[in-house]
């Protein structure tokens, strides 16, 4: 379904909105209630150009006679009977202004009109593509309303009867048919083309009202190829009954071709003219003057035929004022031209035989616009008069102007030209970037915070490993071994680039550092054992004396000798101390206190049953506060260190 407002606002010319919104205020003014309808609506729908606009009001529309006159409007002509306007707004916009009605036929062309709703009268409609209707009230604007599904024969192309008897009770209607047939290339429906041939047959026309003649005879010379139409009207022998006088031989086809080709140009350059007085002219050029009166004297709005005999007047008139002194420059001309009645600017360039007058069409219509490819939009978009602009436009016209008066002949003159229209930059964007050594402190930080949340749980683990046995801390320390390797190689090479972490932590009261360089034990242990079992800590009293610091060698495989000058590992050391610290007896209380372990408690008694070789004592180190017994350290290593088996 189409947006109706957004139709509304972009289909219709600038004329037709003006006209739209002033018989709007003239209605609301009055307390009516009004709607678009008729081939408006249609022509909206379907996308053909709207040429003439027809509003409804709910009341007499008669009443808004005088508002609307002071509003701009001028009547043309007006019906008593169907209490109906024919109004005109400048820029030559046709209106026609109808009160809501039905109607009934006690006999063919005699209707008798009984004032409505707009539901009755879309109902009582000609046909469905003509059957629907706009809303232009506050609240609703822009609201359809199609009661007989118009917009399905639309997009079908079709010409489908309201009523069985329109044929019959409307003798117009074969001539509208006909009329449309010709405009839209549309088709009548299957049971449409039977009542339109039945009525043709049994001779209805001879029926027509006089208002419905008049009303088709006008409409000829409103129509986009009015040739065309009366050359169909007169296929179908409805011409006899308008006006038989009135052929396609008193046609001037030669300047009529010439109108509509010099019509295209002057829309191009923003000149829209509404060719209708130009085109009975021309349609009825070879007419002899008795008839032509004749013919003049039956169109349906006075005003119309005023318009028509005017024409030669207002071209006259323009040709004084084009080729006035003040109005000699290019810039004056062009003005001229887009700001005269757009009517007398097409006759006189379709009619004049001046040679001044030709030689200024010929400049406006093809010389000056080749100004617009010198327009520098670049250098505008290089100083921010972009389309946005409000002034954007304004700036182009003056511009052109200035160009087709032979001015701005260098890029310096335009510059200077813009300079005034130009906005001012934009302030620089400001951006806030954080250095790396901060990001990196902050990366730091919070693993450091992480790690301290993970060392409770750890050390649980680790003096549960350590209390097991004395002699059994070999359990599958090459696998271990590995998986440390590949661990501090991974840490190393996600971490390069970022500042190194701090040596050490601050331990606890009684607590000694920890070397950089001693692998993880915690992480060592959670990985060996399945699954964590929470055991009670075990009491460590306070030594006397601190133990020296005996470093030893991991023990070696079965059947392997130990060499008395190997080096010690050097994360043993926290583990011999625990070890000591600990009871004689606490491997076996911790074995039996923690079932849950048992994979690795049977490692451990298969390793105790094999004698563990002893490693050779060294010169005691310098004494050092025993380390705490709970508190594990957090260096990263290549080489994991093993559990030194305590001395029996």
């Amino acid at each position: 379904m189409p947006d109706y407002v957004y139709l509304l606002e972009s289909r219709l010319s600038a004329d037709q909105q003006h006209a739209l919104r002033q018989v709007r205020e003239a209605a609301r003014e009055a307390g009516m209630i009004l709607f678009l309808t008729g081939d408006a609506v249609r022509d909206l729908t379907s996308g053909h150009a709207v040429k003439g606009l027809e509003i409804a009001v709910h009341g007499n529309a008669l009443k808004l006679k005088k508002p609307i006159t002071k509003l701009g409007g001028k009547v043309w002509g007006e019906d008593e009977v169907s209490r109906s306007l024919y109004l005109c707004f400048p820029g030559t916009v046709r209106v026609d202004l109808i009160s809501t009605h039905r109607t009934e036929y006690p006999k063919p062309g005699k209707p008798v009109f009984h004032w409505a709703s707009i539901q009755e009268d879309l109902r009582d409609r000609d046909f469905t593509a003509n059957a629907m209707a706009i809303s232009l009230n506050e609240g609703s604007f822009g609201l359809l309303m199609d009661p007989l599904n118009g917009v399905a024969d639309i997009e079908g192309r079709v010409l489908r009867l309201v009523s069985n008897y329109g044929f019959i009770e409307q003798p117009a209607l074969l001539i509208r048919a006909t009329r449309y047939k010709a405009r839209l290339g549309w088709e009548m429906d299957e049971r449409t083309q039977a009542r339109y041939q039945n009525a043709r047959d049994e001779g209805m026309i001879e029926a027509l009202p006089a208002h419905d003649r008049s009303q088709e005879l006008e409409q000829i010379g409103h129509e986009d190829d009015a040739l065309k139409v009366l050359h169909a009207l007169e296929a179908e022998g409805w011409m006899k009954v308008l006006f038989p006088a009135w052929t396609s031989a008193n046609v001037d086809e030669e300047k009529l071709r010439a109108l509509h080709e010099l019509a295209a140009l002057l829309q191009m350059q923003g000149v829209h003219p509404d060719m209708s007085a130009a085109q009975m002219q021309l349609l009825t050029a070879k007419l002899q003057t008795k008839d032509l009166k004749a013919l003049k004297n039956l169109m349906l709005r006075p005003g119309f035929v005023e318009e028509w005999d005017s024409l030669d007047a207002i071209a006259s008139g323009f040709q004084k004022v084009l080729l006035a002194k003040e109005n000699q420059t290019p810039s004056a001309s062009f003005k001229l031209f887009t700001s005269y009645d757009p009517e007398a600017v097409l006759w006189l360039g379709l009619t004049s035989k001046s040679a001044a007058v030709k030689d200024r069409y010929e400049l406006f219509l093809k010389k000056w616009p080749e100004a617009h490819q010198r327009i520098p939009y670049a250098l505008m978009q290089e100083m921010r008069i972009t389309p946005e602009l409000p002034v954007h436009a304004e700036v182009v016209h003056k511009l052109f102007l200035e160009l087709i008066d032979g001015r701005l002949n260098t890029p310096e003159e335009m510059r200077a030209f813009l300079e005034p229209f130009s906005p001012p930059a934009p302030p620089p964007q400001i951006t806030i970037k954080r250095s790396r050594s901060r990001r990196a402190e902050a990366k730091v930080k919070e693993r450091s915070f992480e790690d301290e949340e993970e060392e409770g749980g750890d050390e649980e683990d680790l003096d549960d490993i350590g209390a097991e046995d004395e002699e059994g801390g070999m359990i599958a320390k090459r696998d271990l071994d590995a998986e440390l390797g590949d661990e501090s190689e991974e840490e190393e090479e996600s971490e390069e680039g970022d500042e190194e972490e701090p040596a050490a932590k601050p331990e606890k009261k009684g607590a000694k550092k920890a070397d950089k360089k001693e692998a993880p034990a915690p992480k060592a242990a959670a990985k060996v054992e399945p699954a964590k079992v929470p055991a009670k800590p075990l009491k460590v009293e306070k030594a006397k004396a601190p133990p020296a610091k005996v470093p030893a060698k991991p023990e070696p495989a079965k059947g392997a000798t130990v060499k008395p000058g190997a080096k010690p590992a050097p994360n043993a050391v926290a583990a011999k101390a625990v070890a000591k610290a600990a009871p004689k007896k606490a491997p076996e209380k911790a074995s039996a206190k923690t079932p849950a372990k048992a994979p690795v408690k049977a490692a451990v008694k298969a390793a105790a049953k094999k004698p563990a070789a002893k490693a050779p004592a060294k010169p005691p180190a310098k004494k050092k506060p025993a380390p705490a017994a709970k508190k594990a350290t957090k260096p990263a290593a290549k080489k994991p260190a093993a559990k030194i088996a305590k001395k029996k």
